[in-house]
C-alpha cells in the first residue's frame, strides 16, 4: 500500500500504475485474502476513508474518462459506504486504469473472492451431496485455468470425484487452485492412464463414454445412471486411446458457429447439466 501523499510527485504513468496495484491488493484485502506483506494496516486512517483518498486523486486526472469518473464520484458517495462499496470503488477504479495505461486483466490477475468453507466451526468437513459414481476424466488438459474450471463445474453439479491424466497440468498449480475456487481440495482428484483408467471402470462397473465431436446429439444421447465421461484438451481432442476405451459412446454438442467451438471447461459444464437432468 502506498501513502496518498507519495502519489503526488509521481509522474502520471508511474502514478497510475501504482494506482492500479493498490486497488488490486484492496480488492483481495476486503475479501480476505490479501497477499503476505500487502495487508491494510494502517493505523491513522480507515481502509473505506484510505480507498476515497484515491479514488480523489484519480478522478483529478485528466485523462480518464468521464463516465468513469461519474461513476467513481457517484460511488464515494454511497451510504454507508460497506465492504461491498469499498470492492466495487476498487474495482472500478482498477479496471479503468488499467484500460488508461493500454492493458487490461489477465485471468491470474482476476480477483476471486474466497470460497465458502467446507468445515464447520469445529473443523468437522461437511458432509459433501453428490451423485454416487458419476466421474469425469480430463484427458491432457495443459491450461491450469481450464483445469480448474473442470474440477468447479464437477463439484457444483455434484460429480463423484475428477480423474486425470498423467500429462494433465498438476491440480495443485496455483492458478488451477485459483479458478477452481476450492473445489480441487474439496472434491479431490486422481491420476490414471487410459489403462489405469480402463481397469477402474471394470472395477466399479462403470461404463466409459467421451464429450467428442461426430458422436450423438446431446440432446439425443442416454446417458447412464453411472460412469465416467473423458474429455479432452481443446487442441487436440481426446486420444484414439480414449476414444477405444469409450465403449458406452460418444456425445457431441451441436453447435452453429462459424468456428463451433467451446472452451472445455465450458463444454464439461453444459455435458454436466445434460447429465445431471437425466439423472434427476
Amino acid at each position: 500500500m502506498i501513502e496518498p501523499g507519495k502519489l503526488i510527485h509521481l509522474e502520471a504513468g508511474q502514478k497510475r500504475r501504482k494506482l492500479a496495484l493498490t486497488f488490486g491488493a484492496l480488492e483481495r484485502d476486503i475479501d480476505g485474502i490479501p497477499e503476505k506483506g500487502n495487508e491494510y494496516n494502517y493505523k491513522t486512517i480507515s481502509r473505506p476513508d484510505y480507498i476515497k483518498r484515491l479514488v480523489e486523486i484519480i478522478v483529478k486526472d485528466a485523462d480518464m474518462p468521464s463516465m468513469a469518473r461519474d461513476q467513481l464520484i457517484q460511488l464515494l458517495q454511497t451510504e454507508p459506504f460497506d465492504t461491498t462499496a469499498e470492492k466495487r470503488t476498487c474495482n472500478l477504479a482498477r479496471n479503468t486504469l488499467l484500460a488508461m495505461i493500454g492493458t487490461f486483466p489477465a485471468e491470474w490477475d482476476l480477483i476471486i473472492a474466497p470460497h465458502p468453507a467446507v468445515t464447520d466451526k469445529n473443523g468437522v468437513v461437511k458432509e459433501r451431496d453428490f451423485f454416487k459414481d458419476v466421474y469425469v476424466y480430463a484427458e491432457d488438459i495443459r491450461s491450469p485455468f481450464n483445469l480448474g474450471s473442470v474440477f468447479r463445474s464437477a463439484e457444483a453439479m455434484g460429480a463423484q470425484k475428477v480423474l486425470i491424466s498423467p500429462l494433465c497440468v498438476p491440480p495443485d498449480h496455483p492458478k488451477a487452485i485459483r479458478s477452481g475456487m476450492g473445489c480441487i481440495e474439496t472434491l479431490g482428484w486422481e491420476k490414471l492412464s487410459i489403462p489405469e483408467l480402463v481397469e477402474f471402470a471394470k472395477e466399479k462397473d462403470l461404463p466409459i463414454f467421451v464429450l467428442e465431436t461426430g458422436g450423438t446429439p446431446i440432446g439425443e444421447f442416454n446417458f447412464p445412471k453411472r460412469g465416467i465421461c473423458i474429455i479432452g484438451s481443446e487442441e487436440l481432442g481426446v486420444s484414439p486411446a480414449a476414444l477405444e476405451a469409450a465403449a458406452y459412446g460418444r456425445v457431441t454438442i451441436p453447435m452453429k458457429g462459424l468456428k463451433a467451438s467451446l472452451n472445455v471447461g465450458v463444454a464439461y459444464g453444459i455435458l454436466m447439466q445434460k447429465w445431471v437432468e437425466s439423472l434427476s
